[in-house]
């Protein structure tokens, strides 16, 4: 009996046994506690499409060798500053898709950029990958902090109205907030669901399984899973690390912005400093490694980690009024995943 109990936990992981099984008990006491179950589940179906992209950028840099991407603050800010530069320029006609292409273009050739010049970073610091990406997340975050201060972006929505540099949030709802939500939108019952913002996580999680099983994929994910095998077998192993990097990262800048228009707000300074984590928890809890990923991973993951958080903070909010349970959760589920994942690294090794 032992035995099965363990093939099944080795089976299925056990982070995403415990999450699972905290999933069903909080949703449980939601239904107890009498709240609004409608509402509840159109929130978990939102945010598990407008955070999709974000988990999903971890894929290409696990495949291809450097680990979960903690830098993905670089992409982030490459996603906020094209979103800036769309709105100030008055990129944002419906023949434009009110904006949100237009900020994805803009953002790309940052995004590649910067995956790029973080890539041959990664390159010469192998076996460090994670914890000098940490570092490097937090630098980027720290000096656009300054630079959202002193960047000559003149839109009146975007600036303080008294003073210099832009505002701590910027409203989308004048531009193209919301657009992925409200596109072939439509009710189930109480239910919203977000037919648009669920169409592009889901075609997003496509193309990178596209690409995965492509000539270039696969050469990318055999430098990532054996780079001295690879090597011997004439693949440049720094070369598809550094396109690992890119897809990373650009995946990072398209994740902020869906991010960004499904909440109806940019988030500038401090925001994107923290939100390479769950991205990272969420693929982990989906069944992933430091090593080993898949699309079933971000998709699982993502749903179970938000829909938790969702469910969580209403319910947490109800039962201990005096105190912020919700928040001490997040953190505890979000960092013990992390923890747990990285004390698993020896045992792959």
């Amino acid at each position: 009996m032992m035995e099965i109990f363990n093939k099944i936990i080795k089976r299925i992981g056990l982070p995403r046994l415990i999450i699972s099984l905290l999933f069903a008990v909080i949703w449980i006491a939601a239904i107890l506690l009498d709240q609004p179950m409608g509402l509840l589940a159109s929130d978990v179906i939102r945010r598990f499409g407008m955070f999709g992209v974000l988990s999903l950028a971890m894929v290409p840099a696990i495949q291809c060798g450097t680990g979960p991407n903690f830098a993905l603050p670089v992409g982030i800010i490459c996603g906020l500053l094209g979103t800036l530069i769309t709105i100030e320029f008055g990129l944002t006609s419906p023949i434009l898709g009110y904006g949100f292409i237009s900020s994805i273009i803009i953002s790309i050739p940052l995004a590649i950029l910067s995956g790029w010049a973080y890539g041959l970073l990664l390159n010469k610091i192998k076996g460090s990958e994670m914890l000098v990406a940490t570092y490097t997340g937090f630098s980027i975050v720290s000096f656009f902090q300054i630079g959202w201060v002193t960047l000559p972006f003149q839109h009146p929505e975007m600036r303080w109205p008294i003073g210099k540099g832009l505002r701590v949030t910027v409203s989308l709802a004048s531009t193209f907030g919301e657009v992925l939500n409200k596109l072939w939108g439509f009710y189930l019952g109480k239910v919203y669901i977000p037919t648009g913002l669920l169409l592009f996580f889901l075609g997003s999680c496509f193309v990178v399984w596209l690409f995965a099983r492509s000539k270039a994929g696969i050469e990318m994910s055999a430098a990532g899973a054996n780079p001295k095998f690879a090597a011997a077998s004439g693949i440049n192993v720094d070369k598809n690390r550094i396109i690992g990097t890119i897809l990373s990262t650009i995946l990072g800048a398209i994740g902020v912005i869906v991010y960004s228009l499904s909440f109806g707000f940019l988030q500038l300074y401090l925001a994107p400093l923290y939100m390479a984590f769950p991205a990272a928890a969420a693929v982990l809890i989906g069944g992933a490694s430091t090593s080993k990923v898949t699309i079933s991973h971000v998709i699982i993951g993502t749903f179970l980690f938000q829909g938790l958080l969702t469910v969580a903070l209403p319910v947490a909010n109800q039962m201990f009024p005096e105190g912020n349970l919700s928040e001490m959760l997040r953190t505890i589920v979000q960092n013990g995943i992390i923890l747990y994942a990285l004390t698993k690294m020896g045992g792959e090794s």
